[in-house]
């Protein structure tokens, strides 16, 4: 008995079996089913190709970031307060207390500056012109016109800037330098700057 063999039958028997291997005597694998995208050959291809270049490019742009590092951008500390002439004896400037965080006071004998910050928790103090001190609005303490701590929980005095008189005659104020007076730093010639 012989048998007819039809065209899909044909094609069944050209199909590969499970390992994927096709009896097409050109070679070329099967074409994918009727509605199929590709094969599974072909997308687990692309998965690797797609998954190789994330990797590159995360690597890449990893490397990338790695050329321009983190950089803390400060302000600078340093600036000019104006000519010594331009303060009154005895007054108390708030001028600079919003920008730069200062106060310049004046007395009898010259300048000095004070950081406007309190020693107790880093509030601003005000300064309050009738009373003749400065004060804390967190917690009440209390400064005098020197920055001495007389009221309430701060445990320092506030810490006096250095003041110097620069070239054109203006007094010159640097934040980045500190003086304490629990240190004896008062009596620093940088601290106090006579006129």
């Amino acid at each position: 008995m012989t048998e007819t063999v039809t065209g899909d039958d044909q094609n069944d028997a050209n199909m590969a079996d499970d390992s994927g291997e096709t009896n097409d005597p050109t070679g070329q694998p099967p074409k994918p089913a009727e509605g199929a995208l590709w094969y599974r050959r072909n997308f687990l291809s692309m998965a690797a190709w797609s998954g190789l270049l994330t990797f590159i490019g995360a690597s890449l742009i990893g490397f990338t970031r790695f050329m321009f590092p983190r950089v803390l951008f400060e302000p600078v500390t340093i600036f000019k307060a104006g000519r010594p002439e331009s303060y009154g004896v005895g007054e108390v400037s708030t001028q600079f207390v919003e920008s730069d965080g200062v106060w310049v006071v004046r007395t009898s004998k010259g300048f000095f500056a004070l950081h406007a910050v309190c020693t107790h928790l880093g509030c601003t103090p005000r300064w309050l012109e009738a009373e003749q001190k400065f004060k804390c609005p967190c917690h009440g303490t209390g400064f005098t016109k020197e920055g001495i701590n007389f009221e309430g929980p701060a445990p320092t005095p506030l810490r006096r800037l250095r003041i110097v008189l620069a070239d054109d005659g203006q007094l010159l104020i640097d934040r980045s330098r500190k003086f304490k007076h629990e240190k004896g730093e008062w009596d620093s010639s940088e601290a106090f700057l006579y006129v």
